[in-house]
């Protein structure tokens, strides 16, 4: 595969990066609208957040067979299309079964791209020979924030709330075409597969049914936890200032906009660091930043300082999950394909279980304790991975 073809390629992995990170966080804005639309309370809102999710966790395992059987170009094709189509009908849908069916809809729909997206990038990493996870996790947390301000700005301009999530959606179809025939096609998957993935041709299609490899579960389980700490930051970094650090209620979402902004910058920066160091120092490093960043939001008397840890956090936090995508990319005898989407899913379990595992033991101790416990879980990271077995799959 010439050099051309190569960064073709990558340009067109990095956009739809960023076109997933866009379509999941436009529906941020959306939910409030929803929430007065359906007349819902809190309790019953949650249950209608949890049905994304679970759409979401529900297609992860299944996208690799799917990659498999038809190849990356067409699986994202159809998700990123699915995915636009279903965007503006969450503005208006008025019947809550519906909207609970079109929220599962949609969570498939972006379940499956990102498992595919990932996968993708990963052997284009393989071919590259550089690291690009790092920068291509970096879009779509920048997707994330364009996602989150561009719908609300739209309507701030007086464009109605339905034309606003259309030309989100035509937005994602638009960028979605102009780089769909750069992604792999079936046939030069298999020449991936062959030439770069030291798999041959019968193992990789055995392999498929070996995903139990303590590798991949060890990935997958490091994963969990790093996604845990995304999601409690996003459920609870506003209830711990308003409630333990005495905020403002105006000012309480400063802690999740310093934790996303860190981790946005450092994941664009992370392939070069990757490069300089390595992936054993980023996971190990960044494992203790973050848990020091944990401990010092909790225990900080000032905001400045809270505000610190917090960016400590996601500075720490932002290049473990690329790097261990990367190290389930090239597990021996193992396909990307089989390998990233279990790794995936055990890691969206940590962010939509996690939030909810902490609000358990925030009610039976606090809330602080409960951030305590994220903070040994990431020195339970570096612990793991700086003593673990060196596999050669890796």
């Amino acid at each position: 595969m010439d050099n051309k073809k190569i960064m073709r390629a990558k340009r067109a992995t990095q956009l739809i990066f960023l076109v997933c990170g866009l379509g999941i966080s436009s529906w941020a804005p959306m939910v409030p609208l929803a929430k007065d639309r359906l007349a819902l309370d809190e309790a019953d809102l949650g249950l209608l957040l949890l049905l994304l999710g679970g759409g979401a966790l529900f297609m992860m395992p299944v996208s690799g067979v799917l990659i498999s059987k038809i190849g990356f170009r067409k699986v994202i094709l159809g998700s990123v299309l699915a995915a636009a189509s279903i965007l503006p009908f969450l503005l208006v849908i008025s019947d809550i079964y519906l909207m609970g069916l079109a929220l599962f809809a949609f969570g498939c729909s972006i379940g499956t791209v990102d498992v595919a997206m990932n996968a993708h990038g990963i052997q284009v990493q393989n071919i590259y020979g550089k690291p690009i996870m790092s920068s291509l996790h970096g879009l779509f947390s920048v997707g994330g924030l364009l996602g989150a301000l561009g719908l609300g700005f739209l309507m701030k301009l007086g464009l109605n709330p339905m034309y606003a999530a259309v030309t989100i959606s035509v937005l994602l179809v638009f960028l979605m075409s102009i780089q769909f025939s750069y992604l792999f096609n079936h046939q030069s998957e298999k020449e991936i597969i062959h030439q770069f993935s030291k798999v041959d041709e019968e193992k990789a299609v055995t392999s498929r049914f070996q995903w139990i490899n303590s590798t991949v579960l060890l990935l997958g389980m490091m994963c969990f936890i790093v996604f845990l700490s995304e999601g409690a930051m996003l459920d609870w970094s506003a209830v711990f200032l308003r409630d333990d650090k005495g905020v403002e209620p105006e000012f309480a979402g400063t802690g999740y906009a310093a934790f996303s902004v860190a981790m946005a910058v450092m994941r664009l920066m992370g392939d070069s660091l990757i490069s300089k160091l390595n992936s054993k120092i980023v996971v190990i490093a960044g494992s203790l930043i973050a848990s020091a960043g944990i401990l010092i939001l909790i225990f900080s008397p000032w905001m400045a300082l809270t505000l610190f840890g917090f960016i400590l956090l996601g500075m720490g936090a932002a290049n473990i999950v690329p790097v261990f995508f990367s190290e389930g990319g090239k597990i021996s005898g193992l396909s990307p394909t089989v390998s990233i989407p279990v790794i995936t899913t055990m890691g969206y379990a940590g962010q939509l279980a996690g939030p909810a595992l902490l609000g358990f033991i925030a009610h039976h101790f606090s809330l602080t304790v409960a951030f305590e416990s994220i903070a040994l879980l990431f020195i339970m990271v570096a612990f793991i991975y700086k003593f673990r077995k060196n596999s050669s799959s890796c």
